[in-house]
């Protein structure tokens, strides 16, 4: 067994292999703080006959590294959470590019969280894991190479802050570098500058140099000799009819501005020289296929670099034209219809109450947490005009939901100020490249449409990369085919002021800070743009809700009550509900949160639960019900489960001999709070509201049965025992643990932080 222990961001970290999983490839354990994660990674001896590199991550937090037990029936891990899926595709992104080129072997990356000590995020030690997993195996792969999330604290910034310093952060982003270059960015923000952007990704590689140096050390003992694999070669006599053949026509065929007929031209070019060539050539039809995708990318590639004239005849800067159509689902809370070029997203809100919120069972978390902020994207195969299975949620339309979700996040109000559940269905209806972005635009307009009062707009827009030696160019706006044929993908959404989300991939060995800095600043120009566009649909939150929508108000009551609010089991707030249609819901402070598509229905549940904990005032007059009598008054209930004496002194002018000669059980009176003593007791009088008689002498008032109507009086309201809680007792029950909801606040998928509306 190998080992290294060091410090890094103040924490210990330790790099071992050789203990668990030996029989895999390649293993490694690394421990940063009591956080654990293993990799395991594996290969394929043989050649894979797919076309692409059949590369696989697998994430799995394990229950019993947080020592619990997983929840619902079957009470094991199953299928991947979204956040597990979110983790899996972070080290997907920086690994892939680091395979060689040509090597199709497939290989599975395994990572096992199997101690969470709720303060260290293991998403980038996993990482860390997985490098050294893969340099230590016999797989051929380029690292090592390093992962740290950073955050900013009151201007300090922090390498993988915990969970707990995260919600202070103004910064929640990912970065995985190797010793030179950025490999991947993923991350959050409120509202950053490009320029602290760009410091965010200069401390975050340093961080990973030494990351990178720990690894080092140890794989000068243990990395595995390399396993032989060969490059498939060409036949120099293919090749050379293949671009005598392609050449010329494909860069006609590339430069149809209309997507589909652009596709139809390039692949009738592909189909007529295969058809050609496998005459001259019929064992060479793979090489065929291969050397006609490659003259495709060369040649959009080279006109990009020669020219800086795109395709679709734009230049390099130039962003598609743009359509927005609002209110255009008349039954939904809020819509739009976002159209840039050939890619449009229908965006839909839908309001709901702290009911609707989701629940959410995570190893990082002590126990249950609330998500009331969702954004779902789905992209159905007829946006691209294909046909194909459609097999559930793509963990690709999970990553890009969530991308837009954090764009969108930073804006939204405090739950407190608008207590909604707040969920955004994105679905694209046509793609030709920055379908993600278009969901951001069409999310943002589509809450101002609901109005939901966001501090501001958020726009989006993907940039690209063609990269050739040391000439390159920066792509504003990508389509799907720059996409596909480029060597960047880099997203960044924000707001005027600046940067709320971010996402870079590439397909090459690292990106520079240098282009890094030019692409930032480029995408700024372009989603100023595309926010000016936006303005012109819809400048601002509308200035009410859809009809259709809740209405939610909100009230604070005495915590002592909430008990009568629930009443036994649940039945008194299930009954208000019953009888108004709207729905109640209360917290521990004592804020309760009523909503109601009417507002009658609201209004008669305000007034139901005010008169249920309303609070007595003194020298406010009350109508109420004799609840009792005895020998020294009447006990009348003044509120729902509020009693207060009247003594007999206090029940008219002049002498009473017999309580009952004045009022009797079941009597509606009303009485005047005159005080309320030390312990709570309330003292209520009838003649109060009488005017005294004419003569009448003071001592025919003291001469009243029972006695005076002050301290002793009280002492015998004690003595009787029926106010001994307080006074204000009689029907407030013991609240049930099951009747208490926590009020949600907004939470993020995946990124934690950087959002104002997190629960934690």
């Amino acid at each position: 067994m190998q080992r290294i222990e060091r410090t890094f961001a103040g924490r210990r970290l330790v790099i071992e292999t050789g203990r668990m999983a030996k029989q895999a490839a390649g293993s490694a354990v690394v421990q940063f703080g009591e956080t654990m994660v293993l990799a395991a990674v594996t290969v394929s001896d043989t050649e894979s006959p797919l076309p692409f590199f059949p590369l696989l991550v697998e994430y799995k937090d394990k229950a019993y590294a947080a020592g619990k037990i997983p929840g619902g029936f079957i009470k094991r891990e199953g299928r991947p959470s979204d956040p597990e899926i979110l983790k899996a595709r972070i080290i997907d992104r920086s690994i892939r590019p680091l395979f060689p080129e040509g090597f199709k072997n497939e290989v599975q990356v395994f990572i096992y969280v199997v101690s969470a000590d709720q303060e260290n995020d293991a998403d980038v030690m996993a990482l860390v894991a997985a490098s050294y997993a893969l340099n230590a195996s016999k797989i051929p792969f380029m690292g090592p190479i390093g992962a740290v999330r950073v955050g900013r604290v009151q201007e300090n910034w922090i390498l993988n802050p915990t969970f707990q310093q995260l919600p202070y952060s103004d910064m929640d982003i990912v970065v995985s570098a190797s010793k030179d270059s950025i490999m991947m960015v993923e991350g959050g923000a409120l509202e950053v500058t490009e320029a602290d952007a760009l410091e965010a990704l200069t401390v975050g590689h340093r961080g990973i140099q030494e990351l990178i140096q720990i690894q080092e050390e140890m794989l000068a003992e243990t990395r595995a000799e390399k396993m032989k694999w060969t490059k498939a070669e060409v036949v120099p006599a293919v090749k050379a009819r293949v671009d005598e053949l392609v050449k010329g026509r494909i860069v006609e065929a590339i430069n149809q501005k209309e997507k589909h007929t652009r596709i139809e031209a390039v692949e009738l070019v592909k189909k007529q020289t295969i058809e050609q060539l496998l005459v001259e050539f019929p064992e060479n039809s793979k090489d065929i296929k291969a050397l006609v995708d490659e003259t495709e990318y060369n040649a959009l590639r080279s006109q990009v670099l020669d020219t800086n004239k795109r395709v679709d005849g734009r230049g390099t800067k130039d962003v598609r034209a743009i359509t927005i159509d609002t209110q255009v689902l008349p039954r939904a809370h809020g819509s739009a219809l976002f159209t840039r070029g050939q890619t449009q997203a229908l965006v839909a809100i839908t309001l709901g109450t702290a009911n609707d919120v989701q629940r959410l069972d995570s190893i990082d978390e002590a126990g249950e947490t609330t998500k009331s902020f969702m954004l779902h994207y789905n992209f159905p195969p007829f946006s691209t005009g294909e046909v194909r299975p459609m097999r559930g949620t793509s963990r690709r339309e999970i990553g890009h939901g969530n991308l837009a979700e954090r764009a969108l996040q930073s804006v939204l109000p405090a739950f407190e100020d608008f207590p909604y559940t707040i969920r955004i269905v994105s679905d694209i209806l046509e793609s030709n490249g920055s379908s993600s972005m278009a969901s951001v635009c069409g999310g943002s307009l589509a809450l101002f449409d609901a109005g939901v009062p966001l501090r501001s707009g958020v726009a989006g827009v993907a940039m690209g990369l063609i990269k050739e030696g040391s000439k390159y160019a920066v792509l504003t706006d990508i389509l799907g085919t720059e996409d596909h044929l480029g060597d960047m993908d880099f997203k960044v959404a924000g707001t005027e002021t600046g940067i709320t989300s971010i996402q870079m991939d590439i397909k090459i060995e690292g990106l520079d800070l240098k282009i890094v800095k030019e692409a930032l600043a480029q995408a700024r120009e372009g989603r100023l743009h595309i926010l000016g566009e936006m303005k012109k649909a819809l400048a601002e939150p509308r200035s009410d809700l859809s009809p259709y929508a809740p209405r939610i108000v909100t009230m604070n009551i005495n915590p002592e009550k909430i008990g009568d609010l629930i009443g036994p089991k649940g039945k008194t707030i299930r009954g208000i509900q019953d009888e108004t249609g709207a729905e109640v819901t209360v917290d521990d402070s004592g804020l309760v949160t009523i909503a109601a598509v009417g507002g009658e229905a609201m209004e008669r549940a305000r007034q139901m639960i005010q008169a249920l904990t309303a609070e007595p005032v003194i020298g406010e007059t009350y109508e109420g019900t004799v609840k009792s009598t005895t020998a020294f008054g009447a006990f009348v209930e003044i509120m729902p489960g509020t009693e207060g004496l009247v003594h007999i002194s206090e029940l008219k002018h002049g002498r009473t001999e017999k309580t009952e000669d004045v009022v009797k059980k079941g009597d509606r009176v009303k009485v005047k709070l005159l005080e309320r003593d030390e312990r709570g007791r309330l003292r209520l009088s009838m003649k109060a509201l009488t005017p005294k008689p004419e003569g009448e002498s003071r001592s025919s008032e003291e001469g009243s049965g029972g006695g005076g109507g002050g301290v002793e009086a009280m002492a015998a309201v004690g003595a009787q025992g029926e106010q001994a809680d307080g006074g204000e007792g009689g029907g407030r029950s013991e609240r049930p643990a099951s009747d208490r909801g926590d009020r949600p606040r907004r939470s993020r998928s995946g990124s934690r932080g950087s959002g104002g509306r997190s629960r934690e």
